[in-house]
């Protein structure tokens, strides 16, 4: 699903470690009730607790139906989701799909 206009865009961190997960949640949260867009482009390291989050937040927002995509991905951001066995293809906007 693409983020609609009336929808929200997230930057994601350089490094989504185990820190940063508990402040990504908080994120997420507060952007709840509204499309969202997830820009990845800057994401340098994913931990697999902060992936954990984001696939969370995905499922919140499918049941919520409400539109949840990655509407820029890194190669380290889409090579390590791939590689912790985590597939996003399915979130990722139409312009960025391989």
């Amino acid at each position: 699903m693409a983020a609609r206009k009336t929808g929200k865009t997230l930057n994601l961190s350089a490094v989504l470690d185990l820190n940063e997960a508990t402040a990504l949640r908080d994120k997420l949260a507060s952007l709840r009730g509204a499309d969202l867009a997830i820009d990845a482009s800057a994401v340098e390291r994913v931990g697999a607790l902060s992936a954990q989050v984001l696939m969370a937040a995905a499922k919140t927002w499918d049941q919520d139906k409400l539109a949840f995509s990655f509407s820029k991905a890194s190669d380290a951001f889409q090579k390590t989701m791939q590689l912790i066995g985590v597939d996003i293809h399915h979130l990722l906007a139409k312009e960025i799909r391989q």
